[in-house]
């Protein structure tokens, strides 16, 4: 298939439809002289432009409540108050009266204020560069008459593929399940963002698709398949009908693997592993439940913040974090306090920082702002009440940050008690093990942490220095290497050594080949993408523990990443043959 380009597999499934491009970039401005006679008109035009760009804006906005609520969509609501402020019409116009036409007024007007707010010492400034972008694409576009990409506009049952750079959030909240089949980025490894919303939201998708964009025209027919990281570009006849079988096929596995979905996960020799899910949104649980979840392993918050016009107060996170609780009666819901960075939140005041995933974020951001912290962690506790609610906190390298957080945590029960406000106490309390320093020093945890849940994608990228989120280093990006696996291998051996008990949230374990691994390490707890639950389910029922250990043992003596995947492919499909299940999912 010459007419086939290979990204990375992000989220599994084949879909077959028509490309919608979002170019969401600014474009190329002719610089034209107007007579002073079209001054008057020229600036009737801009107007006219700005507000066609209001009205698409309100649309979207009212759109985005209608699906994801009045948070996501105060994102348009501020690119909307951009579009009234007097300044900009005032210092268009000025540039239009000196003879500029209006495109070439309207860019560099925004090209200054991009300037002026991405130097600018405050946050909330530079946080408004990507909103002036948004602003800047839309006008430019209704008055170059360009076509309009906006993924608000594919109608309902049009099985589109979006393919686009990178899908920002204020796109993401844009996506309509019902028109979208696929997702297609240029941006991205399997580890990004975009893949793991793509996974939660059950869309096929693939990343890390070079050049995609200018090598695709709208409406272009294409074949996505995200089991195998390859779009194809025109499919034959032929192929379109391999496709059509091949999604047939992983339809009707998925079918089988769910009939099994609520059978527990017990080895061939007597040994269960529990199963859990990862959650990005509340909407998601549900789903998690119904594919025979035992539990949430680890629930994302970063959802509430990122994208965001202002910081979600107590109550609504509360009601979030309470949906999932209850989706799940009594069993366990492990919640993680904001992952994020400085720069992701929706207020201002924080330094830009030249590599935020070394920098100030997660636990260390969460701990400088306590009063941010603890409205969270007041959340957490009310949300407790409802049922089995553990606390995570991200990227923890010593042990002053878990009892700092610890005394955080007191202090925001007592502000619940003398409000009068119910909630639980004696939540645990764990951290996410997903750096070289806290395997290493896992022992200086034990006596102040309840649990550990190791992080893979981090522990990966941190382990081997290589940034998950670049696409360039994909093939870099190995969970299988022979280091990672010895950290991992050495968590479980501290956690077992003092009786603490050591899950794996890391999207890694929602691989047949790395869950296989995973049980061979000693983990009987693993949380995976809600899709994989019945798979991940199938695979445990189908192996003994002894021959899980033997095979991962060989992976250790390995020298690199794929010898370690050699041994262990040999050993799972020596146990499973040609199992449609496996056939169709990584190997």
């Amino acid at each position: 298939m010459d007419r086939a380009i290979v990204g990375v597999s992000a989220s599994p499934g084949i879909v077959l439809g028509p490309v919608h491009l979002l170019r969401w970039e600014v474009p190329d401005v002719p610089h034209l002289i107007i007579p002073d006679d079209d001054v008057d008109q020229e600036i009737a035009r801009f107007r006219s432009a700005v507000e066609k760009a209001k009205d698409r804006l309100r649309a979207v906005r009212d759109r985005a409540e209608r699906h994801a609520g009045p948070e996501e969509a105060a994102i348009f609501e501020v690119q909307i108050q951009i579009l009234e402020d007097g300044e900009l019409a005032s210092r268009v116009s000025s540039y239009i009266r000196q003879n500029l036409g209006a495109e070439k007024a309207f860019d560099l007007v925004l090209l200054e204020w991009r300037q002026q707010f991405a130097r600018s010492s405050s946050a909330l400034m530079r946080e408004r560069v990507g909103d002036l972008t948004d602003v800047h694409i839309r006008v430019l576009s209704f008055l170059l008459g360009l076509p309009d990409h906006d993924p608000v506009d594919v109608p309902k049952g049009a099985n589109a593929i979006l393919v686009t750079h990178d899908l920002t959030p204020s796109l993401t909240v844009q996506l309509d399940r019902e028109a979208i089949a696929g997702i297609a980025t240029e941006s991205g490894t399997r580890t990004s963002h975009v893949a793991i919303l793509a996974r939660s939201l059950g869309l096929p998708a693939v990343v890390g698709l070079r050049d995609a964009v200018s090598r695709l025209r709208g409406d272009e027919y294409v074949v996505l398949d995200g089991s195998s990281g390859i779009l194809v570009v025109n499919p034959s006849a032929a192929e379109i009908d391999t496709f059509r079988n091949r999604a047939l096929a992983e339809a009707q596995t998925e079918a089988e693997l769910l009939k099994g979905a609520e059978l527990d996960a017990i080895t061939t020799d007597g040994v269960r592993v529990t199963i859990r899910a990862n959650v990005d949104l509340p909407d998601e649980a549900e789903q998690a439940a119904h594919s025979g979840a035992e539990g949430v392993g680890l629930m994302r918050t970063e959802f509430l913040v990122v994208g965001r016009a202002a910081m979600p107060d107590e109550e609504e996170q509360y009601r979030a974090y309470t949906r999932v609780v209850e989706a799940f009666g009594g069993r366990p819901v492990v919640i993680r306090t904001f992952d994020v960075g400085g720069d992701k939140l929706p207020i201002g005041g924080f330094p830009a920082e030249p590599n935020p995933f070394l920098g100030w974020r997660a636990i260390r951001m969460c701990l400088d702002q306590p009063e941010l912290f603890k409205v969270q962690l007041r959340a957490l506790l009310r949300a407790a009440m409802h049922g089995d609610v553990r606390i995570m906190l991200p990227l923890v390298v010593s042990i002053e940050e878990v009892r700092d957080a610890r005394r955080l945590l007191d202090e925001s029960a007592e502000e619940l008690e003398r409000r009068g406000v119910p909630f639980k106490r004696g939540v645990p309390l764990g951290i996410m093990v997903e750096t070289p320093a806290a395997v290493i020093g896992a022992d200086a945890f034990v006596e102040d942490v309840a649990f550990f849940s190791i992080g893979t994608n981090d522990l990966v990228q941190y382990t081997l220095a290589v940034d998950r989120g670049n696409a360039n280093l994909a093939g870099r990006f190995t969970p299988l290497h022979p280091s990672v696996l010895r950290l991992v291998k050495r968590t479980v051996e501290v956690g077992a050594a003092h009786g603490l008990d050591v899950s794996v949230c890391g999207e890694m374990a929602s691989q047949p080949l790395m869950a296989f691994a995973l049980i061979g390490l000693g983990l009987r707890t693993l949380s995976v993408n809600p899709r994989a639950v019945p798979l991940v389910k199938r695979i445990v029922r189908g192996l003994s523990i002894s021959f899980a250990t033997e095979a991962v043992s060989a992976a250790l003596q390995s020298r690199s990443a794929a010898e370690a995947e050699r041994q262990l492919k040999y050993r799972l499909l020596a146990a499973f043959g040609d199992a449609a299940f496996l056939r169709d999912n990584v190997l």
